[in-house]
């Protein structure tokens, strides 16, 4: 996973991962969650997948959006 820059020093994020069809989480607490395609669809990950590279808004979008994810490992 790569670390999640965190622009603002604000997110629970502490790390991503993007697949071609996914994004998966990191959270501080060590949570991870998986988003696809399937479960939130395109829109979704490809702007979760431009947050996540930018380091800011990701845990935002998500908790606006209420984005579905497919597993919580």
């Amino acid at each position: 996973m790569e670390i999640y820059k965190d622009v603002d020093g604000d997110s629970g994020i502490s790390a991503y991962e993007i697949g071609e069809d996914r994004v998966s989480i990191r959270l501080i607490s060590g949570a991870i969650y998986v988003y696809t395609f399937a479960s939130a669809g395109r829109e979704h990950i490809e702007n979760m997948k431009k947050l996540a590279k930018g380091g800011d808004g990701l845990n935002s979008y998500i908790k606006r959006n209420k984005v579905p994810y497919v597993a919580k490992l």
